[in-house]
């Protein structure tokens, strides 16, 4: 058998190797998801918060800078100074951090599910390998980054500069607005080019994710070996499977000439096959057979039914029907009845009983 390191892995992946590599922390997710959603959000946010943010900050300004006499910094008034400043960091800006940490949350759900890998958050001391971590930063996956990156900057130039090309008119007249306006105009415009941008790059996000579940396909692929030793341990090794049906086999053999000696007779025909037949009249509603065999088992079966003086008839096509037709532990076919009840019949006769 050849190396499996030299075999080519060509295979999709089990549903067991998937279920391993999610346990190691082996996902599809792509970073560029997140990252676009939350700039989206946070954008958003920030907008609709705009007016309520603009006449707060207005009148934080006017309180921080407009004194009616100077001001003395002492503990008291610095102390006022930096729960007033606190309480606007927290109005303001904690909205924006707050949908920031949700974005990125769901975003990730989104992608993986609500999964946690312990295996995942171990550390990775090989990592610390400084000749591993020169042959990563000449990787595949690197350049990738970097094509990615630069990608990105590609298109965030030229959305930027489309925009400021069509808004040139416009900018070349505001000497004439005021300072309010002026910044309204700005931070509009600023606003436009963050959802263009925006939206382009969730184009971009997205053939990233398709190529992180491409390249992720491929490095889950396993060889034909592979596949062959998963299937060897979920179903079990076949040479353990048959050892463990051999002793089955052997277990059920020893029982069934156990029943042997409890049989009124043993069929047979004459030579090549044996069947125990055992009939009560107060527990049975039918004569049943207890044992089998062919060859070498019916030998045994007719050795130790002579044995235990359980008597051994002669009926070759009784014994053949019964074999083929009846396993062991199940009634006589209604079909037998007359031949099984003229044979017990019989025997019973020899041992002066009654088929009663």
């Amino acid at each position: 058998m050849a190396d499996e390191s030299f075999q080519e892995k060509t295979e999709e992946a089990t549903p067991k190797k998937r279920e391993k590599v999610r346990e190691e922390g082996q996902v599809v997710r792509s970073v560029e998801i997140p990252a676009v959603f939350i700039l989206l959000v946070a954008v958003l946010t920030i907008y609709a918060l705009g007016a309520f943010s603009y006449h707060n900050l207005l009148a934080l300004l006017r309180q921080g800078l407009v004194f009616e006499a100077v001001p003395v910094f002492d503990r008291q008034y610095l102390v006022q100074l930096f729960n007033t400043l606190g309480l606007w960091f927290f109005v303001f800006v904690s909205p924006v951090f707050l949908a920031i940490i949700l974005t990125a949350l769901m975003t990730n759900v989104f992608q993986v599910g609500f999964f946690v890998s312990s295996k995942a958050m171990m550390p990775k001391f090989s990592r610390l390998d400084p000749i591993g971590g020169f042959g990563r930063l000449f990787s595949i996956r690197s350049m990738v980054e970097a094509v990615k990156a630069v990608i990105k900057l590609t298109i965030i130039g030229l959305v930027a500069y489309k925009i400021v090309k069509g808004e040139i008119e416009r900018i070349s007249g505001l000497y004439a607005l005021s300072v309010a306006e002026i910044l309204i105009y700005l931070l509009k415009t600023t606003f436009k080019i963050f959802i263009w941008v925006i939206l382009a790059m969730m184009v971009v996000a997205l053939l990233d994710y398709l190529y992180q579940r491409w390249q992720f396909e491929q490095q889950i692929k396993m060889t034909k070996q592979e596949i062959k030793d998963e299937f060897k341990q979920s179903e079990g090794d076949p040479q353990i499977k048959s050892r463990i049906r051999s002793l089955q086999l052997q277990a059920a053999k020893k029982r069934m000439m156990q029943e042997v000696p409890k049989a009124d007779v043993v069929v047979t025909n004459p030579t090549h096959l044996a069947l125990a037949i055992q009939y009560d009249a107060l527990s049975m509603s039918a004569p049943k057979i207890t044992a089998k065999g062919a060859g070498l088992i019916a030998e045994r079966i007719k050795a130790v039914a002579q044995e235990h003086d359980v008597p051994v008839v002669e009926n070759k096509e009784l014994a053949q029907n019964l074999y083929k037709l009846v396993d062991i532990g199940d009634e006589v076919p209604a079909q037998f009845f007359k031949a099984v009840a003229e044979l017990l019949a019989y025997v019973y006769r020899l041992k002066g009983k009654s088929i009663g």
